[in-house]
């Protein structure tokens, strides 16, 4: 028999989890018990305010291209953590929010600091879920990962009953996600040289998540081949680099007059990743 929160810190150990950024709360004091008996594989950085530890979840995510994990308490810390999950669903970083929720038998009562984050994060997040029982963490935790990976990635919120953590379970492991990719039609490609092949003034656009290393490399190399000068959308100038001749700038805030002209009088766009967004778009 496991506690829900050493079921729970056992998923993430499954997960692949490493690091987990929190403000710890009462609400979920009972993960945080079960973390620090996986303090040799799961690290937790405590930080000073929620939304300092969604950003750095974020910017894990970014970086290893594995959802980032932050944890909060609820209400005024699930507020303040908001900021992070909303850059997490504009720059499609992975993530999956842990909120601490009123025990169970005190929902829906107005119980001290009670909020539906189904209904608060609903907007913020690809998917919100709250575990009622302790028996299904397994299966949820599953979906949330799922949900974070899949398509275009972003943000998941996962709300905690405290009482559901403290209770004791024989539920068995999920396995670890796996990350379904789509594949690509060759006559798609096929139609595309042809395209690129009639174009007079082609752009490419890069930008969004889910970027390695190589697939930057890959799209310069692309890029440069084909005589295609490439454009980053916002907050995205990293995913080709800088330092060659095909990178013509950044679609941002403040963005280079002659570039924006060439957005405008470019007669095919090649957009990959980015969402062609108020930013991106200059509206």
């Amino acid at each position: 028999m496991r506690t829900g929160g050493q079921v729970l810190a056992d998923q993430l150990k499954i997960h692949d989890v490493d690091t987990a950024f929190c403000v710890p709360g009462e609400s979920y004091l009972a993960l945080i018990d079960a973390l620090h008996d996986a303090s040799n594989e799961i690290k937790v950085i405590s930080c000073r305010q929620e939304g300092g530890a969604t950003n750095m979840a974020e910017a894990y995510g970014k970086l290893t291209g594995k959802p980032g994990i932050a944890m909060v308490t609820r209400a005024p810390g699930a507020c303040n953590g908001s900021i992070g999950v909303h850059t997490a669903m504009q720059d499609s970083t992975p993530m999956v929010i842990l909120i601490g929720q009123v025990a169970r038998d005190q929902e829906y009562r107005e119980a001290f600091q009670e909020v539906d984050y189904r209904q608060f994060y609903g907007a913020l997040c690809k998917w919100v879920g709250q575990i009622e029982r302790a028996e299904r963490i397994p299966e949820m935790v599953s979906k949330a990962f799922h949900h974070a990976m899949s398509g275009r990635p972003g943000p998941v919120a996962l709300a905690l009953p405290e009482d559901m953590l403290r209770e004791l379970t024989d539920v068995g492991d999920a396995d670890r996600y796996k990350t379904a990719r789509p594949g690509v039609d060759p006559a798609d490609i096929d139609a595309m040289q042809a395209m690129i092949a009639a174009a007079e003034r082609p752009l490419v656009i890069v930008g969004g998540g889910g970027w390695s290393e190589s697939a930057c490399a890959d799209i310069t190399e692309y890029a440069t081949a084909n005589g295609l000068p490439v454009a980053a959308s916002f907050r995205c100038q990293d995913i080709a680099d800088n330092n060659r001749d095909c990178y013509v700038g950044e679609l941002g805030t403040s963005v280079n007059a002659a570039l924006a002209g060439r957005v405008k009088d470019a007669d095919l766009l090649l957009v990959v990743g980015a969402r062609l967004g108020e930013m991106t778009t200059s509206g």
